[in-house]
Protein backbone atom coordinates (compact mmCIF):
# COMPACT_ATOMS: atom_id res chain seq x y z
CA UNK A 1 0.00 0.00 0.00
CA UNK A 2 2.59 2.13 0.79
CA UNK A 3 4.50 1.60 -2.41
CA UNK A 4 1.26 2.53 -4.43
CA UNK A 5 0.82 5.59 -2.69
CA UNK A 6 3.67 7.01 -4.35
CA UNK A 7 4.89 9.35 -1.58
CA UNK A 8 7.30 12.40 -2.14
CA UNK A 9 8.38 14.47 0.35
CA UNK A 10 6.40 17.37 1.59
CA UNK A 11 3.39 15.22 0.67
CA UNK A 12 0.74 15.19 3.50
CA UNK A 13 -1.17 12.18 4.23
CA UNK A 14 -4.48 11.47 6.03
CA UNK A 15 -5.02 7.68 7.34
CA UNK A 16 -8.72 6.87 7.62
CA UNK A 17 -10.20 4.27 10.29
CA UNK A 18 -6.70 4.30 11.48
CA UNK A 19 -7.11 2.47 14.45
CA UNK A 20 -3.96 2.31 16.42
CA UNK A 21 -1.98 4.16 13.25
CA UNK A 22 0.24 1.45 12.09
CA UNK A 23 0.36 2.25 8.94
CA UNK A 24 0.90 5.65 8.56
CA UNK A 25 3.35 5.28 11.16
CA UNK A 26 4.71 3.04 8.34
CA UNK A 27 4.47 5.63 5.72
CA UNK A 28 5.25 8.68 7.34
CA UNK A 29 9.31 8.11 6.66
CA UNK A 30 7.87 8.67 3.02
CA UNK A 31 6.85 11.88 3.57
CA UNK A 32 9.82 13.39 5.25
CA UNK A 33 11.07 16.21 5.61
CA UNK A 34 8.64 18.86 5.10
CA UNK A 35 5.39 16.31 4.96
CA UNK A 36 2.86 15.40 7.82
CA UNK A 37 0.63 12.64 8.82
CA UNK A 38 -2.58 13.01 10.19
CA UNK A 39 -4.00 9.81 12.19
CA UNK A 40 -7.78 9.77 12.16
CA UNK A 41 -10.33 7.28 13.34
CA UNK A 42 -14.21 7.77 14.40
CA UNK A 43 -13.67 5.76 18.06
CA UNK A 44 -11.63 8.58 20.33
CA UNK A 45 -10.02 5.06 22.14
CA UNK A 46 -8.12 4.49 18.81
CA UNK A 47 -7.05 7.86 18.64
CA UNK A 48 -5.77 7.75 21.95
CA UNK A 49 -4.12 4.21 21.19
CA UNK A 50 -2.22 5.76 18.12
CA UNK A 51 -1.30 8.91 20.03
CA UNK A 52 0.55 6.87 22.89
CA UNK A 53 2.01 4.52 19.77
CA UNK A 54 3.57 7.72 18.42
CA UNK A 55 5.05 8.53 21.23
CA UNK A 56 6.53 5.04 21.87
CA UNK A 57 7.72 5.35 18.51
CA UNK A 58 8.87 9.06 18.93
CA UNK A 59 7.59 10.61 15.86
CA UNK A 60 6.87 13.73 15.21
CA UNK A 61 4.90 15.53 12.05
CA UNK A 62 2.39 13.64 13.11
CA UNK A 63 -1.11 14.75 14.11
CA UNK A 64 -4.37 13.06 15.55
CA UNK A 65 -7.85 13.32 15.14
CA UNK A 66 -11.33 11.59 15.74
CA UNK A 67 -13.05 11.69 12.73
CA UNK A 68 -16.13 9.97 11.07
CA UNK A 69 -14.91 8.46 7.91
CA UNK A 70 -18.28 9.32 6.24
CA UNK A 71 -18.59 13.26 7.48
CA UNK A 72 -15.17 14.35 8.16
CA UNK A 73 -14.44 17.72 9.25
CA UNK A 74 -11.04 18.32 7.37
CA UNK A 75 -11.14 20.95 4.21
CA UNK A 76 -11.20 20.26 0.46
CA UNK A 77 -8.09 18.93 -1.19
CA UNK A 78 -6.46 19.04 1.93
CA UNK A 79 -4.44 16.51 1.10
CA UNK A 80 -1.94 14.95 -1.19
CA UNK A 81 -2.71 11.42 -0.22
CA UNK A 82 -5.28 9.08 1.89
CA UNK A 83 -4.88 5.73 3.07
CA UNK A 84 -7.31 3.60 4.19
CA UNK A 85 -6.48 -0.29 5.57
CA UNK A 86 -9.24 -2.15 6.36
CA UNK A 87 -11.64 0.33 7.50
CA UNK A 88 -14.44 1.47 4.25
CA UNK A 89 -16.60 -1.65 5.04
CA UNK A 90 -16.83 -1.16 8.26
CA UNK A 91 -18.35 2.14 7.79
CA UNK A 92 -22.40 2.22 8.03
CA UNK A 93 -22.32 4.74 4.90
CA UNK A 94 -19.34 3.14 2.54
CA UNK A 95 -20.29 5.58 0.15
CA UNK A 96 -20.34 8.59 1.75
CA UNK A 97 -16.89 7.68 3.10
CA UNK A 98 -15.80 6.84 -0.22
CA UNK A 99 -17.22 10.47 -1.40
CA UNK A 100 -15.09 12.47 1.47
CA UNK A 101 -11.86 10.84 0.67
CA UNK A 102 -12.40 12.02 -2.49
CA UNK A 103 -13.31 15.38 -1.59
CA UNK A 104 -10.23 15.80 0.73
CA UNK A 105 -8.10 15.04 -1.29
CA UNK A 106 -6.15 17.41 -3.71
CA UNK A 107 -6.85 17.20 -7.41
CA UNK A 108 -4.24 14.73 -9.24
CA UNK A 109 -3.57 13.35 -5.40
CA UNK A 110 -4.31 9.40 -5.13
CA UNK A 111 -5.77 7.15 -2.02
CA UNK A 112 -4.85 3.52 -1.49
CA UNK A 113 -7.72 1.41 0.14
CA UNK A 114 -7.38 -2.18 1.84
CA UNK A 115 -10.46 -4.61 2.19
CA UNK A 116 -10.95 -8.47 2.54
CA UNK A 117 -11.35 -10.69 -0.74
CA UNK A 118 -13.76 -13.45 -0.29
CA UNK A 119 -14.14 -15.31 3.15
CA UNK A 120 -13.33 -18.54 1.32
CA UNK A 121 -10.10 -17.60 0.70
CA UNK A 122 -9.42 -16.20 4.22
CA UNK A 123 -10.15 -19.22 6.58
CA UNK A 124 -8.32 -17.61 9.78
CA UNK A 125 -10.67 -15.11 10.16
CA UNK A 126 -13.68 -17.22 8.95
CA UNK A 127 -13.23 -20.88 10.61
CA UNK A 128 -15.30 -19.41 14.31
CA UNK A 129 -18.06 -18.23 12.32
CA UNK A 130 -18.14 -21.25 9.88
CA UNK A 131 -18.52 -23.31 13.11
CA UNK A 132 -20.86 -21.31 14.57
CA UNK A 133 -23.43 -21.56 11.49
CA UNK A 134 -22.20 -25.39 11.21
CA UNK A 135 -23.72 -25.99 15.00
CA UNK A 136 -26.25 -23.51 14.13
CA UNK A 137 -25.66 -21.19 16.95
CA UNK A 138 -25.50 -17.79 14.95
CA UNK A 139 -27.20 -17.39 11.40
CA UNK A 140 -25.72 -16.49 8.23
CA UNK A 141 -23.55 -13.35 7.75
CA UNK A 142 -25.42 -10.42 6.32
CA UNK A 143 -22.93 -9.03 3.96
CA UNK A 144 -24.43 -5.89 3.44
CA UNK A 145 -23.93 -5.20 7.72
CA UNK A 146 -20.90 -3.66 8.57
CA UNK A 147 -18.35 -5.84 8.99
CA UNK A 148 -14.91 -7.78 7.10
CA UNK A 149 -16.06 -9.17 4.37
CA UNK A 150 -19.11 -6.67 3.16
CA UNK A 151 -17.17 -5.53 0.11
CA UNK A 152 -15.35 -8.91 -0.72
CA UNK A 153 -17.62 -8.76 -4.07
CA UNK A 154 -15.14 -6.75 -6.45
CA UNK A 155 -18.36 -5.23 -8.60
CA UNK A 156 -19.66 -3.89 -5.24
CA UNK A 157 -16.69 -2.33 -4.22
CA UNK A 158 -15.97 -0.76 -7.49
CA UNK A 159 -19.55 0.51 -6.69
CA UNK A 160 -19.75 1.85 -3.83
CA UNK A 161 -15.95 3.71 -5.11
CA UNK A 162 -17.50 4.85 -7.97
CA UNK A 163 -20.33 6.05 -6.94
CA UNK A 164 -18.35 7.96 -3.87
CA UNK A 165 -16.53 9.90 -7.04
CA UNK A 166 -13.18 8.21 -6.72
CA UNK A 167 -11.75 7.21 -10.25
CA UNK A 168 -10.19 3.93 -9.98
CA UNK A 169 -6.89 3.36 -11.21
CA UNK A 170 -6.67 -0.35 -10.63
CA UNK A 171 -6.92 -2.97 -8.03
CA UNK A 172 -5.12 -5.94 -6.92
CA UNK A 173 -5.43 -8.98 -4.68
CA UNK A 174 -2.40 -9.77 -2.34
CA UNK A 175 -1.48 -12.57 -0.83
CA UNK A 176 -0.62 -12.80 2.49
CA UNK A 177 0.34 -15.39 5.50
CA UNK A 178 -1.25 -15.41 8.95
CA UNK A 179 1.28 -16.81 11.22
CA UNK A 180 0.57 -18.03 14.93
CA UNK A 181 2.69 -20.79 17.51
CA UNK A 182 -0.18 -22.88 17.86
CA UNK A 183 -4.16 -23.38 18.13
CA UNK A 184 -4.30 -21.79 21.08
CA UNK A 185 -2.39 -18.55 20.03
CA UNK A 186 -4.91 -18.49 16.65
CA UNK A 187 -8.04 -18.92 19.35
CA UNK A 188 -6.98 -16.51 21.97
CA UNK A 189 -6.33 -13.41 18.86
CA UNK A 190 -9.75 -14.82 17.49
CA UNK A 191 -11.84 -14.43 20.67
CA UNK A 192 -9.55 -10.80 21.47
CA UNK A 193 -10.36 -9.55 17.61
CA UNK A 194 -14.00 -10.76 16.83
CA UNK A 195 -16.53 -9.35 19.13
CA UNK A 196 -19.39 -11.51 17.72
CA UNK A 197 -17.63 -14.31 18.82
CA UNK A 198 -16.87 -12.91 22.39
CA UNK A 199 -20.43 -12.04 22.70
CA UNK A 200 -21.25 -15.81 21.83
CA UNK A 201 -19.16 -17.20 24.06
CA UNK A 202 -20.53 -15.36 26.70
CA UNK A 203 -24.16 -17.40 25.90
CA UNK A 204 -23.02 -20.57 25.26
CA UNK A 205 -22.30 -23.19 28.18
CA UNK A 206 -19.11 -24.68 29.09
CA UNK A 207 -19.53 -27.95 26.78
CA UNK A 208 -20.92 -25.79 23.53
CA UNK A 209 -18.16 -23.33 23.82
CA UNK A 210 -15.51 -26.27 23.66
CA UNK A 211 -17.61 -28.18 20.80
CA UNK A 212 -17.29 -24.76 18.76
CA UNK A 213 -14.01 -24.45 19.54
CA UNK A 214 -13.15 -27.90 18.22
CA UNK A 215 -15.02 -27.60 15.30
CA UNK A 216 -13.67 -24.12 14.47
CA UNK A 217 -10.34 -25.45 14.75
CA UNK A 218 -10.77 -28.67 12.48
CA UNK A 219 -11.47 -26.31 9.86
CA UNK A 220 -7.76 -24.98 10.48
CA UNK A 221 -5.55 -28.29 10.64
CA UNK A 222 -4.22 -28.32 6.85
CA UNK A 223 -2.54 -25.67 7.71
CA UNK A 224 -0.68 -26.82 10.82
CA UNK A 225 2.47 -28.15 10.94
CA UNK A 226 3.97 -31.05 12.92
CA UNK A 227 5.30 -28.80 15.84
CA UNK A 228 1.72 -27.69 16.33
CA UNK A 229 2.41 -24.00 14.36
CA UNK A 230 -0.10 -22.46 12.02
CA UNK A 231 0.48 -20.92 8.85
CA UNK A 232 -2.64 -19.68 7.13
CA UNK A 233 -2.60 -18.20 3.70
CA UNK A 234 -5.24 -14.95 2.99
CA UNK A 235 -6.31 -12.53 0.89
CA UNK A 236 -6.83 -8.94 0.63
CA UNK A 237 -7.78 -6.77 -2.38
CA UNK A 238 -6.03 -2.86 -2.75
CA UNK A 239 -7.69 -0.39 -4.52
CA UNK A 240 -5.45 2.88 -5.82
CA UNK A 241 -8.17 5.44 -6.70
CA UNK A 242 -7.79 9.27 -7.79
CA UNK A 243 -10.81 12.09 -7.18
CA UNK A 244 -12.89 12.38 -9.96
Amino acid sequence: MIELLELRPGDRLLEVAAGPGEPGFQALPHVLPGGSLLSTDAAPEMVEAARRRAQELSLTDVGFAVEDAAAMSLPDDAFDRVLCRFGLMLVPDMERAASEIARVVRPGGRAVLAVWASSHVNSWMTAAGRAARALELAPPPDYDAPGPFRLSDEGKLRAVLTGGRLEILAVEDVALTWQASSLDVWWESTRDISRALAGLLERLSEDQAATLRATAEAYLHEYQADDGSLTVPGVARIVVATPR
